[in-house]
């Protein structure tokens, strides 16, 4: 039997003790390697792609020769406009990737020094970054498909008779989502997240290519897949793989993820159950190449679209950063309500002043 990868000198490259051990101007030089690694570090600018740049002495700070644009080390990445220093993202970046289960944001504050809000921010901007290097992917081959549902957990009663039944629609509380995959055998693994298996069919035909071999359980919803690929069925009830199908691929992938709900994050659901899950597939998917190839990987591409933290609480008003090919989770509506309040709230200013306009015009006498 072969050794676990876990178990390897490969999966020891990317050490936190190394990162640790590196001082913030260690980590200043590091980063533009990592950033440049195709100009050995020479700065670029990020606006016009124009290698030809001037540098500030009296402060980290690049000019771009072509288009006059001053840039930074962290200018179009996720740490932008950063307020903490280079050596503690890098020490967030190996935590995560070594965290097999994941890393919850108040684990990461201890870890850090930092609020939990701060954690919880630079956790799911890491997460988006991660996920993003997925985005547009597309699986072939031998795929397996399943799902497998999380969060919306809902307390018994304490009496027997007080107890209803949990899996009935008009007792959930609406938060419980459902983690459909499509696994690649010897390849990626792609989740997507829906309120229902059924609701998944689309993006599956989407996302696997065309003569691809399914592999899919009895569930009813999975018959529509026998119209475009070669689906095997394996019906658990009777067997686990008989041979011609199986999901047991599929079902590591969610016995790792409910490991990672149950012992590391307790509860997931909602909104923030889509930015945890791309955080966690993420930094499995990085992790195996940083460590097989001894870098450290940094989400450093161009941003094009806002991050898509909601961000309540923890100053969103303020949150410029962007990550490139993720959609924005803040809905139209709530642009369209800020909107609406402010101008109302400057009608609502500009009204005292208008009624005084008028009672002065009011009682101004006529003139004669």
């Amino acid at each position: 039997m072969s050794q676990h990868f876990l178990l390897s000198r490969k999966a020891r490259t990317l050490s936190l003790a190394k990162v640790a051990r590196l001082s913030d101007e260690e980590a200043y030089e590091t980063f533009p390697l990592i950033r440049w690694a195709a100009t050995d570090g020479s700065p670029v600018c990020p606006r016009c792609e124009c290698a030809a740049v001037y540098t500030y002495t009296t402060r980290k700070l690049y000019k771009c020769k072509a288009c006059n644009h001053q840039f930074s080390v962290t200018s179009g990445t996720i740490f932008a406009s950063r307020k903490l220093s280079i050596r503690d993202y890098l020490l967030a970046i190996a935590i995560f990737v070594n965290g097999a289960k994941g890393h919850s944001a108040l684990q990461l504050s201890r870890d850090l020094d930092c609020q939990y809000k701060t954690a919880f921010l630079m956790a799911h901007k890491i997460g988006e970054a991660m996920a993003s290097e997925a985005n547009g992917a597309t699986v072939s081959g031998t795929v397996e498909v399943d799902g497998a549902y999380f969060g919306g957990h809902i307390r018994p009663a304490n009496y027997k008779a007080n107890r209803r039944d949990r899996r009935l629609v008009q007792h959930q509380t609406g938060k419980r989502r459902v983690v459909v995959i499509m696994r690649e055998r010897g390849g990626r693994t792609l989740p997507f997240v829906f309120k229902s298996e059924d609701a998944s069919v689309v993006t599956i035909a989407r996302t696997v290519a065309s003569g691809s071999v399914v592999h899919a359980d009895e569930a009813t919803h999975w018959d529509a897949l026998h119209a475009r690929f070669l689906t095997k069925r394996i019906n658990h009830g009777e067997a686990y793989s008989d041979g011609e199908a199986c999901t047991n691929q599929a079902e590591s992938f969610f016995s790792r993820l409910r490991r990672a709900e149950v012992g590391i994050h307790h509860h997931v659901a909602g909104p923030y159950f889509r930015l945890t899950l791309a955080r966690w597939l993420g930094a499995r998917t990085i992790a195996a190449s940083a460590m097989a190839s001894s870098t450290l990987w940094l989400p450093t591409r161009p941003y094009s679209t806002p991050f898509p933290v909601s961000g309540r609480g923890i100053g969103s008003a303020k949150i410029t950063v962007k990550v490139a090919g993720v959609l924005p989770l803040r809905p139209p509506a709530f642009v369209q309500w800020l909107h609406n309040l402010f101008i109302y709230i400057v009608q609502l200013l500009h009204y005292p002043y208008v009624i005084e306009g008028n009672m002065a015009r009011h009682h101004q006498s006529p003139a004669k």
